[in-house]
């Protein structure tokens, strides 16, 4: 088994609503400073392979049918032993 880690985030130029809503609310509780938050999600996942090639390959699959929205996310992949 390997663990990984998909990292899914909007693509630069896709609006996101819930981060600018982040970024007043930190701004309201008096975080000064902070600009341009971007939210995003995390996938941990644990995956039978029988290399690191095929695990990458299998969740490139899963992050291409499910795991994001691809028109408008981009996802990194980290695999972990």
């Amino acid at each position: 088994m390997m663990n990984a880690r998909v990292f899914v985030t909007l693509k630069n130029g896709v609006l996101d609503p819930q981060g600018k809503a982040i970024e007043g609310a930190l701004g309201s509780l008096g975080f000064e400073g902070v600009d341009a938050v971007r939210q995003g999600k995390i996938f941990d996942l644990k995956v039978n392979a029988n290399s690191k090639e095929e695990a990458k390959a299998e969740i490139a699959k899963m992050c291409e049918k499910l795991l994001a929205n691809t028109v408008i996310e981009n996802y990194t992949i980290e695999l972990h032993d």
